[in-house]
């Protein structure tokens, strides 16, 4: 093509130039090879990293559609092929940032939850600043480059074939999604599927937003009473120090008969009056820190919808009502052992933002592995509590996570321990399972005995919990031993989530406990600060009740109304926020 300067002007001039240049450099047959060699990238990229056939099936037919409607719209394969693999990139960039220093990939929710927060941007632009101006340089690049190639691209679609790669692709991916089954209860966490994983999470993120807030609750209603905040924490005499014990995959054998055991393991679960208390969990064979949001929370992750997986990470700083900040209103110093490094799941910033300024973690405590015998966790909660009884007259709040029981079960904990597990016959997953819970059962004698006689003049309130069952009762509820857990679909009523809670007291006498035939999980943090004898907040008289009325239930109870109008409680009040 040439140029007439005689007959047109300059202007028209450089307009025919710049359209000889990029014609020269991306002729049509050179768009639609490098269009297609895009595609070809990209799903190499998916062969590679997104797990399973079903779910590769999954994440190319999310991005095909994708670009199908991109083109539909702009009529222009380049393009739409090119601003996709753009937002690919920026996914698989942000997600891998976001794992390296929260231990979990990129959600859809996190577009409204860091940029329609100040606060959470402002803590974005603290930590993370040079990550946050390279994202937005991106972007501005990203913007720029689109124009450009907007304008440039030879390439063209009609839209009735643009519809129809729509319609087929969406069908593929809602068969692929099918395919691939429940999403894992650890897909955002360990597993690296950077791009699926966030595909996934537009749907409960769409539902929360929707919805206005991350919890089920009733509707605002002008007039509703709010909770009014206590000032000060009256007692007639000093409370007694509170231990609370998380004891990581134990569930009663006896709640399965068909288990046969040597029966010297029951005296670890029963509370001081003799009993055994069954507590509803929410969470099998994996997952804690879901119970131990509820624990201290004291609301349901079941009322989360799809993020309950999240509440961790997504509440924190907006729990204003949570047990150990209770304990601190009432001059509790809080101090916590946690078997892991604090970073796991983000769970170190949720427990300080909840009112534990002291987090003793794996590093802290001079662990070796994760999974260290219980004594040695008891080890180091009694050399704290030296310290502290000698400096301070305040009571002591510890919560203290064990994990000898958690799992593989194929070798053998303690071999140099002979110690009773299942009679003969048992499955040797679930011989060593049960072997570990006899190891349970003396460390926690052993920690009994040591405050006994160490702190003779101190009073103590102890309860414990099991946080979820082990995956070695799989074939007791119907499923093979080598089905996953997320396949593992069950009613929240199943006999899967029930384990157990104890309560009781070394110098010191502990209330009746509720007569309920099983208590759930929200509703054990605030019965722990009732059986310290402490005096509980407008929401921790009104969660005990909902206790009564519901009949231990919470997520289930058979009056979902007074739990809805509870959660709108909490939220209108500033203890809890939702957004």
């Amino acid at each position: 093509m040439s140029i007439d300067t005689a007959g047109n002007k300059s202007g028209n001039a450089r307009v025919r130039l710049t359209h000889v240049g990029t014609s020269a450099v991306l002729t049509k047959r050179r768009a639609w090879i490098v269009a297609a060699a895009i595609l070809v990238a990209m799903g190499l990229y998916f062969y590679r990293h997104e797990g399973w056939p079903a779910n590769i099936a999954f994440t190319m037919s999310i991005t095909a559609l994708l670009v199908a409607t991109v083109a539909f719209v702009s009529r222009r394969a380049l393009f739409a092929t090119a601003i996709i693999a753009a937002a690919v990139a920026v996914i698989v960039i942000a997600a891998t940032i976001k794992f390296r220093y929260i231990g979990m990939v990129l959600h859809a929710y996190d577009l409204a939850f860091y940029l329609l927060s100040p606060d959470t941007l402002w803590y974005l632009w603290i930590d993370f600043r040079w990550e946050l101006i390279a994202l937005g340089v991106a972007i501005v690049a990203i913007v720029a480059g689109s124009v450009l190639l907007y304008r440039a691209d030879p390439t063209r679609v009609s839209r009735p074939v643009a519809a129809g790669a729509i319609a087929v692709l969406l069908l593929t991916g809602v068969v692929a999604d099918r395919l691939r089954g429940e999403r894992p209860h650890l897909l955002f966490y360990w597993d690296a599927l950077f791009v699926s994983s966030f595909y996934s999470s537009w749907a409960e993120t769409a539902v929360t937003l929707w919805r206005g807030q991350m919890i089920e609750a009733a509707a605002y209603e002008p007039g509703e009473r709010l909770f009014n905040q206590p000032l000060g924490c009256p007692v007639r005499e000093r409370p007694p120090h509170i231990i609370l014990i998380h004891q990581e995959s134990v569930v009663p054998p006896s709640i399965y008969p068909e288990i046969a055991y040597d029966h010297s393991i029951d005296p670890l679960f029963r509370s001081g009056d003799g009993s055994v208390r069954k507590l509803r969990t929410e969470t099998f064979g994996g997952a804690s820190w879901l119970t131990e949001f509820s624990v201290l929370a004291g609301v349901s992750t079941y009322s989360f919808g799809g993020m309950r997986t999240f509440v961790q990470s997504m509440m924190q700083g907006k729990v204003k009502d949570s047990v150990p900040q209770e304990l601190a209103r009432c001059g509790y110093q809080n101090v916590m052992f946690y078997p892991v490094p604090k970073h796991f799941v983000s769970s170190g910033k949720f427990y300080a933002s909840i009112g534990f300024p002291e987090i003793n973690d794996f590093k802290a405590q001079g662990s070796t592995r994760y999974n260290e015998r219980d004594r040695f966790y008891y080890g180091n909660v009694l050399n704290r509590m030296d310290k502290h009884f000698a400096n301070s007259r305040a009571p002591l709040f510890t919560f203290v996570l064990t994990s000898a029981t958690h799992l593989p079960y194929t070798q053998p904990h303690s071999p140099e321990e002979n110690v009773p597990g299942g009679l003969e016959g048992t499955d040797p997953e679930m011989h060593e399972y049960l072997r570990r819970l006899s190891l349970a059962r003396i460390d926690l004698e052993w920690f009994r005995s040591e405050l006994k006689s160490r702190f003779p003049d101190e009073r103590f309130l102890i309860v414990q919990y099991g946080d979820h069952q082990p995956i070695v009762t799989r074939p007791l509820l119907g499923f093979g031993k080598t089905v996953e857990t997320h396949n593992m679909v069950m009613p929240p009523d199943s006999k899967a989530f029930l384990t157990y809670y104890a309560a009781e007291g070394i110098n010191y006498r502990v209330p009746a406990l509720p007569d309920v035939e099983t208590l759930d999980v929200p509703y054990l943090g605030t019965l722990m600060l009732k059986l310290a004898g402490l005096p509980l907040s407008e929401a921790g008289e009104e969660r005990l009740r909902l206790m009564q009325r519901c009949g231990g239930a919470y997520y289930l109870c058979s009056h979902p109304e007074e739990i809805l109008a509870f959660h709108r409680r909490l939220i209108d009040s500033g203890l809890l926020e939702a957004r």
